[in-house]
């Protein structure tokens, strides 16, 4: 027979190794949502041909506000589209799993259109940018970052993720110079915005160190609070 202590011994470990209770899983309808707005959109432009939707798209020429952010739901083509959806399913995810559905919209949003601007501000006024692809690159940095933390398996998604906004980056990087001097030498303009997909990409690091600090100086004096 087992002795009394050593059973109580048993017991007491097996009562600290249970888990103190599942945390209610956070619901992901966001990404939902945006995915189905680019989608319903396409459609009508594309295959019902809705010419309202024109009116969406970003011309550089003569822009109004609300183009800057309606751009980000519209797409040339379906390889356009289809290439935008799966990652922002990835990476639109992973920011709403950690910063909830108000985060999500805000980060798509404000990367978009931000890059949307970007692009106004550089490529010439016979440009027209559609696409959620700035919005791509902004939740890909801000992905990296809100996983940081020293659990190995964030640090794994940190170095997968990583390297991959990295050489994306660099790639953007690398190809908006060369669009920079094909614009100044007067030669012919890629189809692909790589000016966008960089800028989304700073303004997501941008974004995040700006809500990180507001949200510092918000517990300071809860801090101080607590030590009077």
């Amino acid at each position: 027979m087992i002795p009394n202590d050593t059973l109580l011994d048993m017991t007491t470990q097996l009562e600290i190794l249970k888990p103190e209770g599942k945390k209610p899983e956070k619901r992901v309808n966001g990404i939902f949502w945006i995915l189905l707005i680019n989608l319903g959109i396409y459609v009508a432009d594309h295959v019902f041909q809705v010419r309202a939707v024109k009116v969406l798209y970003l011309y550089h020429n003569w822009p109004a506000w609300y183009q800057f952010v309606t751009a980000t739901f519209c797409h040339f083509n379906w390889n356009h589209l289809s290439s935008n959806l799966f990652f922002l399913y990835i990476f639109g995810k992973l920011v709403e799993e950690e910063e909830g559905n108000f985060g999500l919209w805000l980060s798509y949003i404000v990367t978009g259109a931000g890059a949307n601007l970007v692009s106004w501000l550089i490529l010439p006024r016979n440009a027209v940018s559609v696409g959620s692809s700035g919005a791509v690159f902004g939740l890909f940095a801000i992905s990296v970052l809100v996983k940081m933390s020293w659990d190995w398996r964030k640090i794994l998604e940190v170095l997968v993720l990583g390297q991959f906004v990295i050489e994306r980056v660099m790639e953007a990087a690398q190809a908006s110079t060369g669009l920079a001097g094909g614009i100044r030498g007067g030669s012919a303009l890629q189809n692909v915005n790589h000016i966008a997909h960089l800028s989304g990409a700073l303004i997501g690091v941008a974004l995040i160190w700006l809500l990180s600090g507001i949200s510092s100086q918000a517990t300071e004096p809860d801090a101080r609070n607590n030590k009077k």
